[in-house]
C-alpha cells in the first residue's frame, strides 16, 4: 500500500477553509509515496509552487505509478471516504484531519485536526 495525495482546490474565496477534492484527472498536483511521512516533503514543495496556504487530500492505495493509476481508483476517487486532509498554515504548520471513519465524503467538513510543523 502506498499513499496518493492530490492538491485540493478552493473554489470559494469567501470560505478559506473549504477545499474541494478534484477528480484525479483534473488535479493540479498528484503525488504517490511509500509512507505517510513522505507526504510532508511533498507538501513543502507544493507550498513553494502554489502558495503558503493549501489543502491536500491523501488516501492509501494499491498503485505503482502515479501516471498509471488503477481504473477503479480513478472512477471511485470522488466517493473515496478513507481520506486524510492536510491543510498547510502560516508559520510552517500542517493541520491533519483523519476522515477514515467518516462514512461518506459528503460528511467531510473543515473539522480541526492536529497541527504539525513542516
Amino acid at each position: 500500500m502506498r499513499w496518493l495525495m492530490t492538491l485540493g482546490e478552493r473554489p470559494r474565496p469567501d470560505l478559506p477553509r473549504f477545499a474541494a477534492i478534484p477528480a484525479l484527472h483534473q488535479a493540479r498536483a498528484l503525488a504517490l509515496v511509500d509512507d505517510f511521512d513522505h507526504l510532508f516533503p511533498v507538501l513543502r514543495e507544493w507550498r513553494q509552487a502554489y502558495g503558503d496556504e493549501l489543502t491536500a487530500w491523501a488516501v492509501q492505495v494499491e498503485a505503482d505509478d502515479v501516471t498509471d493509476l488503477p481504473a477503479q481508483l480513478v472512477a471511485g476517487w470522488e466517493e473515496e471516504g478513507d481520506v486524510i486532509r492536510l491543510d498547510t498554515e502560516r508559520g510552517g504548520y500542517v493541520r491533519v484531519a483523519d476522515y477514515r471513519d467518516t462514512p461518506a465524503r459528503t460528511g467531510i467538513s473543515a473539522q480541526a485536526g492536529a497541527r504539525l510543523p513542516v
